[in-house]
């Protein structure tokens, strides 16, 4: 599908910054340069956090009982960044007694069920605390207070109309709460709740005879779980990730992290935040897709090197195994696509769906397909003979969690359970119904979807007018974080293709030479697995650093060489 680049418009000019960076900055929304200070003394405090007293009140009151605590985790890297924090920060704040649960993705689901309860209650809990999950465990908090043991919900999902009465809750989405962002991953959910319990241990003289500990140790795992969710970067998670990058590039970091960014090649001194989204995420996200995120918590917890490396190995090779599985699922959508002239048709919301497919890898077919056609999608696999689930993924324009809503408004008993964010969410599906369903989801979809939506655009900072050099690759890395809402630099530019071949199977490797410019640039496109036609082309681009045998050079990493036109 061909793109048409949009240019952000320009509206003024920071003082302090260069004229690169003010334009990069003012593009994304940046007033002054004073928006671009990100230092810890900037972040919002958590006592606009409905229920943060409570809460801390109630895991306060645990550690100084010594009482039991289980932390409900869930299978992603969000999940699995919080786990680690609750569960190692809770130890290092003095609980005598911390452990974890995550469900099983293929025998339990998603969430604090009462079936996840039953296995818990062995453990003989007092406290069960999620994490990124719970805002819609009605049953399980039920079950869980009919056997005695108390809950406290910290998650970042939005809220559904009945809220489960557990002992307490903290999630910025839920009705009544007051903190300004409301895009707080749960991993920075359950920072402001570790924050606050240490600050109701303090007020009790918890630590009277030690050190009170040092939160920021713990920004590392924010800042990836915040980054791997794909969260929005408004400025209080720029802060939070900024931090944690800043430790990362300091040494100051968890053994599992430096493993994972070993295994990929990646420096711990010059690492990105896009490092951590296209490298150790996947890694770790791959083990909750593929088997259980336990190995990647246990990665994540091991203070011993040596077996952080082994476990961030174990996870490299799900990771492998994973991308293999959605090379196979998103070549079979491919054709199904074709098959059924979906792409010349005038659907709107693509529902898809495979007998043979795996349901950890659908969300990544549901993404790859989504930006092929520029139409939201949903990917089905089959987990038993009557029941599906499916994982979707949304353009701009279409709040993908409402869209779901308003079918089961319209079809009380189409969707079994569902749930999700703006352009993510989740749902479970009777078999009988995904003909309904597919028919449903393209009307809502057609009736939210404006033309101007459907038009796969571009947007771009316009044309590079700086040299092209190692030195400007890595400050543009450096200089702050990027990502969901803020997003990382793309240019745009008309080139000659002097050359051109395949490498990996998969990926299309050019020597590049800008027009009206004499100087030649290597540049790369990634899944890109056929060349291209004709000798001039206008792309979009990122600016990288290559590194080879110890040596360095500039590279562009294309985004699109399919432009129409530019407005």
């Amino acid at each position: 599908m061909a793109k048409e680049i949009r240019r952000r418009p320009i509206s003024r000019t920071l003082v302090g910054v260069s004229p690169l960076l003010s334009r990069l900055f003012t593009g994304r929304g940046i007033r002054s340069a004073s928006e671009m200070d990100l230092g810890l003394k900037q972040l919002l405090p958590p006592t606009d956090l409905k229920g943060i007293r409570e809460a801390a009140e109630l895991v306060g009151n645990a550690v100084r009982s010594k009482r039991r605590i289980l932390i409900l985790g869930d299978f992603d890297a969000d999940g699995a960044t919080s786990c680690v924090l609750m569960v190692d920060g809770l130890k290092t704040l003095g609980a005598l007694y911390v452990d974890y649960l995550v469900p099983n993705r293929f025998d339990f689901g998603y969430g604090l069920t009462p079936e996840i309860v039953d296995v818990a209650k062995d453990r003989h809990p007092d406290l069960i605390i999620t994490v990124d999950n719970g805002i819609s465990s009605v049953e399980g908090v039920a079950h869980a207070r009919s056997l005695g043991i108390q809950t406290l919900i910290t998650d970042h999902h939005l809220a559904p109309e009945q809220l489960p009465e557990a002992d307490g809750i903290v999630n910025p989405n839920q009705p009544g709460c007051e903190f300004m962002s409301k895009n707080l991953a749960g991993v920075g959910v359950a920072f402001y709740l570790l924050s606050a319990v240490r600050q109701n241990l303090v007020e009790s003289n918890w630590f009277q005879d030690r050190q009170v500990p040092a939160l920021a140790d713990y920004l590392d795992l924010v800042a990836l779980g915040t980054i791997a969710d794909v969260v929005p970067l408004d400025r209080n998670n720029r802060i939070l990730v900024n931090e944690g990058l800043r430790r990362i590039r300091a040494g100051k970091c968890r053994s599992g992290i430096k493993a994972l960014l070993h295994l990929s090649g990646q420096r711990t001194e010059v690492v990105t935040s896009q490092d951590l989204a296209f490298f150790v995420a996947p890694r770790l996200n791959a083990a909750g897709r593929l088997e259980d995120i336990s190995l990647g918590i246990e990665c994540l917890l091991s203070k011993d090197e040596s077996r952080a490396a082994d476990l961030a190995a174990k996870l490299d090779s799900l990771n492998a195994e994973r991308r293999e599985i959605e090379h196979e699922m998103k070549q079979q959508a491919l054709q199904t696509l074709k098959d059924t002239s979906v792409e010349e048709s005038d659907a709107v919301g693509i529902t898809l769906f495979d007998e043979s497919w795996h349901q950890g890898v659908v969300g990544i077919v549901a993404s790859r397909i989504k930006d092929k056609l520029h139409r939201p999608v949903v990917a089905f696999a089959k987990v038993s003979d009557t029941e599906l689930k499916g994982s979707a993924r949304s353009i701009s324009g279409l709040h993908i969690r409402d869209a779901f809503a308003e079918i089961a408004t319209r079809y009380p008993s189409m969707l079994v359970k569902f749930g999700g964010h703006a352009m993510a969410a989740g749902l479970t599906l009777n078999v009988s119904d995904l003909d309904k369903f597919r028919l449903a989801f393209d009307d809502v979809a057609k009736r939210l979807l404006s033309d101007d939506e459907l038009t796969a655009a571009v947007i771009t900072d316009g044309e590079l007018q700086e040299p092209l050099t190692v030195e400007l690759g890595r400050s543009l890395g450096l200089v702050c974080p990027w990502g969901q809402g803020f997003p990382e630099p793309l240019f745009d530019g008309e080139f000659e293709i002097v050359s051109q071949r395949i490498v990996g199977g998969r990926h299309l490797k050019m020597r590049l030479r800008p027009v009206e410019r004499e100087e030649l640039i290597d540049a790369i496109a990634f899944g890109h697995d056929r060349t291209v036609d004709g000798r001039v082309r206008r792309m979009t681009y990122r600016i990288g650093v290559n590194e080879y045998r110890g040596q360095e050079s500039p590279q562009i990493v294309v985004d699109c060489l399919d432009i129409s036109e530019v407005k």
